[in-house]
């Protein structure tokens, strides 16, 4: 099956979904636990009958999943099928999806060596590496990847990549400027905005939008924080 793009998606105007990289997310508070267990067994019977199962995170008073297709390590067809079911799983329940504080955290670790230093992350992590990333198999832990840059010192080596839908990007530039942190630059907008906290740490605020091929998980934001 064919693995979606983030226009495709986009034209498909999932309401309370957000695309983030190799996934739908959304967010649905129900409350309470009993809630969220009945909505949960709700979409479990939806999946079943579908032969496609999402990810789940039942919290007390939220369920946050994530839909993907692991054979193609993104997007399909099936996930929006799923999505549309899953919204009418929760309407009916009367509960309502959100993608306001749907995100993905990852890591970046620049270095002049990733090759060298690679192994020693993913064995103290016990992940899985790639080509240039290291991930969790259970799913747990934020991915890593690693970005080549100079040895100059001194500099700030780790940076978070935060992704996020489109529409949630601008807010959070607000929430983080009147946090005392700054704009540094945008020159790489929309795919990524690069801002700073009140003594320089760098982070990159990520969507899916003005890239060349489908968001990995990976490498992405290319910024390097010197």
């Amino acid at each position: 099956m064919t693995k979606l793009d983030g226009r495709q998606i986009a034209a498909e105007k999932l309401d309370g979904w957000a695309y983030l990289p190799g996934g739908l997310h959304t967010r649905i508070e129900t409350k309470d636990f009993g809630t969220g267990l009945a909505l949960v067994n709700a979409i479990g019977e939806v999946a079943e009958q579908m032969n496609h199962h999402p990810d789940v995170n039942l919290r007390y008073s939220a369920v946050d999943l994530r839909l993907t297709s692991h054979d193609t390590g993104g997007v399909t067809t099936r996930d929006i099928r799923l999505a549309r079911a899953v919204s009418s799983v929760a309407s009916a329940l009367g509960l309502r999806l959100s993608a306001v504080d749907v995100s993905r955290a990852e890591w970046a670790l620049d270095s002049p060596a990733r090759g060298s230093i690679m192994p020693f992350w993913a064995a103290v992590l016990a992940m899985e590496p790639r080509e240039v990333d290291i991930v969790d198999p259970a799913g747990q832990l934020p991915d890593i990847w690693f970005q080549k840059s100079g040895g100059e010192e001194p500099r700030q080596r780790w940076h978070p990549d935060i992704w996020v839908d489109p529409a949630q990007v601008q807010p959070r530039i607000d929430a983080a400027v009147a946090a005392g942190g700054n704009l540094v630059s945008a020159a790489d907008a929309p795919a990524f905005w690069v801002l700073a906290d009140p003594e320089g740490n760098r982070v990159c605020l990520c969507t899916w939008q003005s890239r060349d091929s489908e968001a990995s998980g990976a490498g992405e934001s290319g910024e390097q924080v010197a």
